[in-house]
């Protein structure tokens, strides 16, 4: 429930505007008191009238129309907010928020606002793949700012792809997401680790794996929601990580074993979900390698450290060690030897070969394997499973 808690709902004038009435109409059911600031492009798609209905409170639309003389309202609303909510979020929005450009009382009150912000994008294919768009929407990650989708379908103009506004079930449900987090991880220090790792062949080539880093990454930031200072040892991504987490950037597999060496013995929980080579070459060509005519290339490898093994080695008092293990066969009976070889106190084992597990997807599918039993659990998505993982953790530390 959101008994007790403002949010502010800037709409914008996009043509998901419509889409709004029904957020406004879940979050109240919820308990929420809301009010609607609408920019004036908004107002031609949809009445304020019907979101006054909705809220039981006026509209702002004018920064300059105040019903109270006392009350500046974009100065009013923006600290009575516990979270501010724009929904649709449109190109021209996020590029005024993310320049500071205040020329309305949507983007003034968003200016003015300590509270956190949640953007929920909806606009044309192109214009949300253009640079312009995806650098705006870098800032305001890089400062805090909340995202939901947007998603991918048919677009009112008749395209289809990225850009379709979250539906309003999804958009409520991070509100409550941002909102009613639990905070039981306020004082501990968790390191993550997150993505593959590369093996250079030469100056132009590498060996690597499938790994995204978004299981790694969406553990990363469940922590920080509740509450942990987080480190994330972050092998070669194209995902932004969590803006908050202190982010140490590695490439080989010797590069993780170092960080990991210099950082583990300072934290409570750590959690490996990087997919580290297990071998590497053992003599890197300082020059490309040219064809030679036909002849088969072959490269020696050697094996590199086992970094969960040493970290197991070396645990301190009251760590929680954590594990994943990705197989494509004898899952659980290779997730157990690693759980007791390794000294770990927790392994996530998953069959990266079925559908919506493993690498790439925003879904998995894991057991949770203690020294004490298991739990299965069935598809969800990354963040799920990472509170989940959190939760298990949590349990560790308190028996």
């Amino acid at each position: 429930m959101l008994t007790g808690k403002h949010i502010v709902l800037g709409v914008t004038g996009g043509i998901a505007a419509y889409k709004a009435c029904e957020v406004v109409s879940r979050l109240k059911k919820l308990g929420a008191g809301v009010d609607v600031i609408m920019t004036e492009n908004a107002t031609k798609l949809v009445a304020p009238l019907t979101f006054e209905t909705l809220s039981c409170r006026p509209v702002c639309v004018d920064t300059f129309s105040r019903t109270e003389s006392w009350d500046v309202k974009h100065i009013s609303l923006a600290q009575k907010a516990d979270l501010f909510l724009v929904a649709p979020a449109t190109a021209n929005l996020m590029a005024k928020l993310a320049h500071g450009i205040a020329d309305d009382m949507l983007s003034t009150t968003l200016l003015a606002t300590k509270a956190p912000i949640l953007l929920a994008p909806a606009m044309n294919t192109g214009m949300w793949t253009a640079e312009a768009t995806q650098a705006n929407l870098r800032t305001l990650q890089s400062r805090g700012v909340h995202t939901v989708g947007p998603g991918t379908g048919f677009l009112a103009c008749g395209d289809s792809g990225a850009g379709r506004m979250s539906e309003p079930a999804e958009i409520v449900k991070k509100v409550q997401e941002l909102l009613c987090a639990k905070r039981d991880l306020e004082g501990l220090r968790v390191l993550v680790t997150a993505g593959p790792t590369v093996e250079r062949i030469d100056p132009v080539r590498y060996l690597t794996n499938d790994s995204s880093g978004k299981m790694g990454l969406a553990i990363a930031k469940a922590a920080i929601d509740r509450g942990a200072e987080v480190t994330v040892l972050l092998g070669n991504v194209h995902l932004a990580p969590p803006p908050s987490a202190n982010v140490v950037k590695v490439q080989s597999t010797q590069d993780l074993y170092d960080a990991m060496m210099a950082h583990c013995d300072r934290q409570d929980v750590i959690i490996q979900a990087a997919a580290p080579a297990d071998f590497r070459v053992k003599d890197i060509a300082p020059e490309k390698i040219k064809k030679q005519d036909g002849a088969p290339m072959v490269l020696e490898l050697i094996e590199n450290p086992d970094i969960a093994k040493a970290v197991g080695q070396r645990k301190q008092p009251g760590q929680t060690l954590v594990g994943f293990a990705a197989e494509t066969e004898n899952l659980l009976e290779n997730a157990e030897k690693k759980l007791g070889k390794k000294n770990l106190d927790l392994i996530v084992a998953n069959d990266v070969s079925q559908e919506g597990a493993g690498f790439g997807v925003d879904t998995n599918i894991v057991t949770l394997l203690t020294h004490t039993g298991l739990e299965s659990l069935p598809l969800m998505s990354k963040q799920d499973v990472a509170h989940r993982i959190l939760d298990k953790v949590l349990e560790i530390r308190n028996v």
